[in-house]
């Protein structure tokens, strides 16, 4: 065998490890995807596309200037503990749920069509790590309860500080 001929058998071995390793990291990567979460009712199970927001700055922003969200759209607030929060709609300018979701997951509460540039505060009624917004009218339409489960990669996961 020619050095050449060494060099390209030995840079297709390196390719095919590093495809081994890719495939094998590809499962691992689709369980963890933030951007994926399902709801889960007595109607059925319901995915979301969500954008997660986890700090101060990224929460106040939520999705205030935003002129539409699609039917399976949200955005996932992350407290990243229990605690009593509450929210607004000042400069939003689309109707929505917003759904408060205790860090097991459970659906504790739900305020179904809060009103575009309300400034009222909109309290969780207790402790929760999460709170999910999505379209306006959506919760009734998927038949979403108190007590119904929501599942993401951070629901139950470890808190980082």
């Amino acid at each position: 065998m020619t050095l050449s001929a060494h060099r390209i058998g030995s840079n297709l071995r390196r390719a095919g490890i590093a495809m081994a390793v890719l495939l094998a990291a590809a499962p691992l990567a689709a369980c963890s995807d933030e951007g994926k979460l399902v709801l889960h009712s007595a109607t059925g199970d319901y995915k979301f596309n969500v954008e997660v927001v986890d700090t101060a700055e990224s929460r106040a922003q939520g999705l205030m200037y935003r002129q539409e969200l699609a039917d399976n759209a949200g955005m996932l607030f992350d407290f990243k503990g229990e605690q009593p929060v509450s929210f607004w709609m000042r400069n939003t300018f689309i109707p929505l749920d917003m759904i408060f979701v205790d860090a097991k997951g459970v659906v504790k509460n739900i305020y179904v069509n809060a009103r575009p540039h309300d400034p009222t505060g909109i309290p969780s009624d207790g402790p929760v790590q999460f709170v999910l917004e999505i379209p306006g009218g959506r919760s009734v339409e998927i038949g979403l309860k108190p007590g119904d489960t929501m599942d993401h990669p951070r629901v139950g996961a470890p808190v980082a500080n």
